[in-house]
């Protein structure tokens, strides 16, 4: 967390271009209170107009005169002209004090709020390390909004997680997910919030043996296509297989059946994923020119370019494939997800990557709608390397909410995960005390955005 945050708050962070808008800069402890009765002055700087020293008919900074108030902060009233970061400077005797950031936004962002989360997580109902209700608990205290347990070739881990938690009211949203594995396939594919399982739909699946046909366990809400023995499944993938128009050199089957999967993800109303072609699993997972005939026909709804690994290959060269395609004409949207296998430190890569969307509201239709339409980022955290790639506003604003919003937010999410694993463990007072506390993220981000003015 930036050392200004630890001293100083700003409020709002975020409000509408060409507002006037009224934002407080409060000290936060005795060691940072302005001195009463002072003459300070701010500074207001925008990033995107060069430095005033150098533009100074740019409109680039306003100055104010100003001393604390009763209250001890400052109350300042200004107008933003133009999307982007603004620095609020304090100074005393020409001294600064300290520099906050704020970020004005056009229109189509006001009402988006940002919501950080995966979409690709496992847990010991596959190969994971921890119990479902744990890696919820973990990612929690990481800061997570919201994720989808997608555990190998089963779709049950997640509706059993939602259903665990659903009474507490939490702040943090679950859906539903699987990776898909179909007979005749290596390609990963990942169903993020389908209304069904795809891996239910065969009845070799790990799905069918551990739940069989029963809707219940196979969807949300009881109504699913019914389940197919493996020639029937494969009989379809070979008539619509015929319909394609698959050139030679890609392997029809696999291809038909990943078009198979991800129309059934769309059926579902869910958001198909392709997964890490440039994984080493001996060597690269997918053919290049696989990849690329998946790029040029895009069936999926999304592209996960920053995944579960930390070395270079995997990310890099999916940022490369990502870059290439925008060039040719082709853009798809993005994610980044952990593909995590283990939920706590001992798992050196827990936190590789995640994706950042601003939506209307944390739910499965709003989240799938803003990632399909841009309105998001993806996120690489390893080590100390830190990065967001997206279109160029998103990546700017969403740095801003990374470096400025996230580290307060993530506090209120620790403590949330930390009564989640308590909770998770036996503990009813953690459940009662998660209920009490729901909401405190909610009023959070109505405190830092403001879309009415």
């Amino acid at each position: 967390m930036k050392r200004e945050l630890l001293n100083y708050d700003v409020y709002p962070k975020v409000f509408p271009v060409g507002k006037a808008v009224c934002f407080t800069v409060k000290p936060l402890g005795g060691h940072a209170a302005f001195e009463a009765g002072k003459a300070y002055t701010a500074l207001i700087l925008t990033m995107n107009e060069g430095s005033h020293s150098t533009y100074p008919c740019r409109g680039n900074m306003a100055r104010y005169e100003l001393v604390p108030a009763d209250d001890g902060c400052f109350h300042l009233i200004h107008t933003f002209e133009t999307e982007g970061e603004y620095y609020i400077r304090i100074l005393k005797d020409d001294a600064r004090v300290v520099q906050l950031s704020v970020y004005a936004i056009e229109k189509d962002l006001v009402g988006r709020y940002p919501y950080m989360g995966d979409l690709h997580m496992h847990s010991t109902m596959s190969d994971g390390k921890e119990h479902p209700y744990i890696v919820a608990a973990n990612y929690r205290k990481f800061g997570y909004d919201f994720m989808a347990l997608t555990d190998h070739r089963k779709f049950y881990p997640s509706l059993e997680l939602m259903k665990f938690y659903e009474k507490l009211n939490l702040d943090i949203h679950f859906y539903t997910g699987e990776e898909i594995h179909l007979p005749g396939n290596d390609i990963h594919i990942v169903n993020f919030g389908g209304d069904y399982s795809v891996n239910g739909l065969l009845e070799s699946s790990d799905q069918f043996r551990c739940r069989g046909a029963d809707p219940a366990w196979r969807s949300v809400n009881g109504v699913c296509p019914p389940v197919l023995t493996v020639p029937e499944y494969e009989s379809q993938v070979r008539a619509l297989a015929d319909t394609l128009n698959i050139p030679a050199g890609i392997e029809a089957f696999p291809y038909a059946s990943c078009v198979w999967i991800l129309n059934h993800i769309k059926k579902a109303n869910g958001l198909g994923i392709f997964a890490h072609p440039y994984w080493i699993s001996n060597v690269f997972q997918v053919p290049e020119s696989f990849t690329d005939y998946l790029f040029e026909t895009h069936p999926f709804d999304a592209f996960e370019v920053f995944g579960g690994e930390s070395y270079f290959e995997q990310n890099g060269f999916q940022a490369a494939k990502y870059y290439e395609f925008r060039e040719r004409g082709i853009k798809v949207p993005i994610v980044g997800n952990t593909d995590s296998h283990g939920s706590t430190a001992y798992n050196p890569i827990m936190k590789t990557a995640r994706t950042m969307v601003l939506a209307r509201e944390n739910t499965r239709d709003s989240l799938v709608d803003a990632i399909k339409t841009f309105y998001n980022v993806a996120i690489q955290d390893i080590g100390e390397h830190l990065e967001v790639l997206g279109d160029l506003r998103m990546m700017k604003y969403g740095w801003f909410l990374l470096t400025n919003y996230f580290p307060l937010h993530d506090e209120l999410c620790f403590e949330e995960g930390r009564l989640m694993k308590a909770y998770a463990c036996g503990d009813e007072e953690a459940g009662a005390e998660l209920t009490r506390i729901s909401g405190r993220v909610q009023r959070l981000r109505e405190k830092y955005f403001l879309f009415s003015v």
